[in-house]
């Protein structure tokens, strides 16, 4: 870990309606930090990942993503500077069904970023490329694998050269076969020094690529520590229980 916070979240807290969803959560985020967090579901665990893109607000406390004041930020505009630096892979992968893989690619760097179509074309066989879809550029994503539509978002977020990459359970939806796929591209983001925030269920995986591990249940912070301590020595009794459930 380094002590060189990218990220910085203090004291969030946020409910939906009369549900208290995060209950006073702080984290700090190294540039080049691999952050897995795990818990059951309701823990609030993508809801961490949604308010440090903006996609939502929150009540109280403060999130701050390199020079930015995220929870400062009320209107769309304002928030596109964060996006371009925090990009998100969601469980579904959101893809325009009318698009090809290279169209998916290429429309936020033409639309939102105004660049060159050009060049964006350029990038874009290269990141596909990347994420191992050579020859499937003019694939419709109905064409494709889940495994395949997902590296195609994973391509399409690197698109606006993020220095952040959220991942929301973004195996989740997947059958076994094409997992293994996603996670060796994430991997490789990770060994490229790319700053990740996972939430995951995938234990095997967060074990060798995290360099921190986070337990959230009931909207709070439970337990983090490097995985080696987090997974032979948890030291939270639900951490414990949650732990001997799924490994």
């Amino acid at each position: 870990m380094t002590n060189d916070k990218l990220i910085s979240i203090y004291d969030v807290h946020k409910s939906f309606g009369k549900t208290e969803v995060l209950k006073g959560i702080s984290l700090d985020v190294g540039k080049g930090d691999v952050i897995c967090i795990i818990g059951p579901s309701g823990s609030g665990k993508s809801t961490i990942l949604r308010c440090i893109n903006a996609l939502v607000p929150i009540d109280s406390g403060s999130i701050r993503v390199g020079e930015f004041q995220v929870h400062q930020l009320k209107s769309e505009r304002d928030k596109i500077p964060l996006r371009r630096m925090v990009s998100m892979v969601f469980q579904q992968y959101n893809l325009f069904p009318h698009r090809t893989a290279l169209e998916n690619v290429m429309m936020a760097p033409i639309h939102v970023l105004k660049q060159d179509p050009k060049e964006v074309k350029e990038l874009a066989y290269r990141l596909l490329a990347k994420v191992r879809l050579q020859g499937k550029e003019k694939n419709y994503p109905g064409e494709l694998s889940g495994g395949q539509q997902q590296r195609v978002a994973i391509a399409r977020s690197l698109a606006m050269k993020p220095e952040v990459i959220l991942f929301d359970e973004v195996t989740a939806a997947l059958d076994p076969e094409t997992v293994k796929e996603v996670l060796l591209t994430i991997r490789e983001l990770a060994e490229e020094g790319m700053t990740c925030l996972l939430v995951t269920h995938e234990m095997g995986f967060a074990r060798e690529v995290a360099d921190q591990m986070y337990f959230t249940d009931k909207g709070v912070i439970l337990e983090s520590a490097p995985p080696a301590d987090f997974f032979t020595n948890p030291q939270h009794e639900r951490t414990r229980e949650f732990l001997s459930q799924i490994l």
